[in-house]
Parts: structure tokens; C-alpha cells; sequence
């Protein structure tokens, strides 16, 4: 285990990681349900470019320089990711940091999950 901390029901998770092909900032935000999954709310990025979805979420706007689909709400039991020192950014629960890339080995498959 590599970091651990308390959630619950209601809580807010923020996933920030760089795209592979395109070198972009990628940012998901979260939130924890009544069943613990984490369900993706919403996702901002600059541009889009291979591999980054034209229709995720009922609203899209631009704000900020930033893409914005909203209203996805789609469950995860657990994120699983082949982790970077680079790619990825850092992990947030209720905006406290959890950890970044550079605290999870580089190269090596990471789960996040909530467990009672």
C-alpha cells in the first residue's frame, strides 16, 4: 500500500495526470457514492487530440483556456493505471493531496479503491 486515508460517502476525488501522445494536463474529478465507487463527474483538458473523447458528459463548454464535460457520471469500482514519475500529476481527496507520481513506483500497475 502505498498511501491510505479515510473516505466516505460524498467526498470529492481529483485525479491530475499528463496525456501520453498529446503532453496535455488532464484532470478528473470524482465523487464517492452511497457504494463507494468513485463516480467521474467531470474532466477539463486544453485540446483535444488522439484518444480524448468528443462527447463525454451532458454539458461541454470552454472556460478558461480549458475544455469542460460535465455531468458524466459514470461509476468506477477502482482506477487502475500504469504509473509515470511524469505523467502522473497528483491524487486529492477533499483537495488534500494523497500523493503524486513521484511517490508510486514508476512503471508498475496502481490501483485506487475504497474499502470499508
Amino acid at each position: 500500500m502505498y498511501a491510505e486515508a479515510p473516505a466516505t460517502a460524498g467526498d470529492a476525488f481529483f485525479f491530475g495526470w499528463v496525456h501520453s501522445l498529446e503532453k496535455f494536463p488532464w484532470n478528473e474529478y470524482y465523487h464517492v457514492d452511497e457504494n463507494l465507487d468513485l463516480i467521474l463527474d467531470a474532466v477539463t483538458f486544453p485540446a483535444f487530440g488522439a484518444g480524448v473523447p468528443e462527447d463525454k458528459g451532458r454539458v461541454c463548454y470552454v472556460k478558461d483556456g480549458l475544455i469542460h464535460m460535465e455531468q458524466i457520471s459514470q461509476p468506477f469500482g477502482e482506477l487502475v493505471w500504469l504509473n509515470s514519475h511524469f505523467a502522473t500529476r497528483e491524487l486529492l481527496l477533499n483537495d488534500r493531496k494523497l500523493c503524486s507520481g513521484m511517490d508510486l513506483p514508476e512503471h508498475r500497475r496502481v490501483r485506487l479503491r475504497i474499502e470499508q
